[in-house]
């Protein structure tokens, strides 16, 4: 489309309101730091194409910047990575798996997770029992089901609602037109990176 392309469709659709309008013209012409870094190598690499460089290197600092962000929120709930992301599968499980139905959804061997599990069920975020019992299984029961506690979940809820607050915050700087145009491009960077993978 280009930026013209973008432009006019912006325009027409009106959805700024006068202020954020202004806002937004007010940063056309600011620069960030990657503005610098580009004009640096650009000397040094006539060939580079700042558009690609200045892109990539945006995007892998939004993506540190939000991975640091996610890593405090989990700190500050007292979780580890590994912990979060199985609080996260069972989530997505209904909140009930089985040992080796958990492992598989991490990509770990089932006796790789115990440890985890451990952790998980001393603070009250899991419990596991005996299949189809309510008995407590005996330690490294591989038929073994693990449940999702209320704290469990309410734990996982708020580590996910701390680090969103931050991606709400840094594109809540675009209006509702630039969010999906964002959307749609990177959706098409995915694909051409899916695409290559398969083949």
């Amino acid at each position: 489309m280009g930026q013209w392309g973008y432009e006019r469709q912006h325009d027409a659709l009106d959805v700024d309101g006068e202020e954020e309008a202004e806002q937004r013209d007010a940063l056309e012409g600011a620069r960030d730091w990657v503005d610098d870094h580009v004009d640096r190598w650009h000397t040094v690499l006539p060939d580079l194409d700042p558009h690609i460089e200045g892109a990539v290197t945006r995007m892998q600092y939004l993506a540190d910047h939000l991975r640091r962000v996610g890593e405090r929120a989990l700190a500050e709930y007292g979780l580890r990575r590994e912990e979060h992301e199985m609080l996260h599968v069972l989530v997505r499980s209904g909140r009930h798996t089985t040992l080796p139905q958990l492992a598989m959804d991490l990509g770990e061997a089932p006796n790789a997770v115990v440890e985890c599990l451990d952790a998980l069920e001393k603070r009250g975020f899991v419990t596991r029992s005996s299949a189809g019992t309510r008995k407590k299984s005996p330690a490294g029961d591989r038929g073994q089901e693990i449940t999702l506690t209320d704290e469990g979940h309410t734990t996982w809820l708020g580590a996910i609602d701390a680090a969103g607050a931050e991606e709400r915050r840094l594109l809540g700087t675009l209006d509702w037109y630039e969010r999906t145009l964002l959307a749609s491009l990177l959706r098409r960077v995915v694909l051409a990176v899916e695409g290559h993978d398969e083949g």
